[in-house]
This record gives C-alpha cells, structure tokens and sequence, in this order.
C-alpha cells in the first residue's frame, strides 16, 4: 500500500484538529472562564456543544493515524505527528478532562487557571502535531 494517501489524511486530520485547539485555546476558553457569572448554564452549554466536536475531531486524526501505521514505512516525521497526538490525548484524559469535571461542580478560578494552561499545551501539542504531519506528507 502506497503511503502517500494516508499521510495526507493524517496532515488533514491534523490540521483539523490544530484548527479546532486553536479556537478553543484562543476564542472560546477565554471568555467562558473568565468569570463565573451565570457559570453553570455557560459550563453546561459549552460542554454539550463541544463533546460532538471532540469527539468527530479526535476521532479523525486516530482513523486517520491507524491508516498510517497499517501503510507500512512512513516517515519518521508521521511518528513524531502521532506522538504528539498521543500526548494530546493524555493531557486531555489526564489533565484537561479532570479540570472541567472540577469546574462543573462550581466554578473555581483557580481551576480555571490550571484549565488554561493545561489547554495551551494542548494547542502547542496539537499545533506540532499538525506541523509534523505536513512535514511527512512532503517526505512521503
């Protein structure tokens, strides 16, 4: 199987999910933790409107890095993509999960701090990854 089709979908994908950690690190966290007014309904709002995004998102780039890996040799650039994914996906679960689950129960600004620094390495990890895989998709 050639290579070349499943490292564009992962530099897609990738891209996708930059795109999406961008605008949440940049547009959407700062104001939602901001403050607490009217915290719980903004909170619960934000939750049930991003979970399907996530989900399609990060969905994606595991289809799509699966496709890679079954390809056979790629570059060493598409591990370093994936890597970078698998950390994202670790510091969600570990980190950025725990934080709104905290801050569902009642809004903490330092919870919310923590949230925003947990979120930028999200965004720098996606951002790499995205970087990576493009750098793949010109090696392949």
């Amino acid at each position: 199987m050639s290579v070349e089709l499943p490292v564009a979908a992962l530099a897609v994908t990738a891209a996708l999910h930059a795109g999406f950690q961008v605008t949440v690190t940049a547009l959407v966290y700062p104001p939602l933790l901001g403050d607490g007014s009217d915290w719980s309904r903004r909170h619960g709002l934000h939750s049930r409107r991003i979970v399907p995004l996530v989900v399609l998102t990060y969905g994606a780039v595991v289809v799509s890095m699966v496709w890679v890996l079954a390809a056979g040799t790629v570059p060493a650039s598409a591990w370093v993509a994936g890597g970078a994914f698998a950390l994202t996906l670790l510091v969600t679960a570990a980190g950025a999960a725990p934080l709104h689950g905290r801050l569902g129960r009642g809004f903490d600004p330092v919870v919310a701090r923590r949230l925003l620094v947990v979120d930028r390495w999200r965004c720098a990890l996606a951002v790499l990854a995205s970087v990576a895989a493009v750098v793949a998709l010109l090696q392949a």
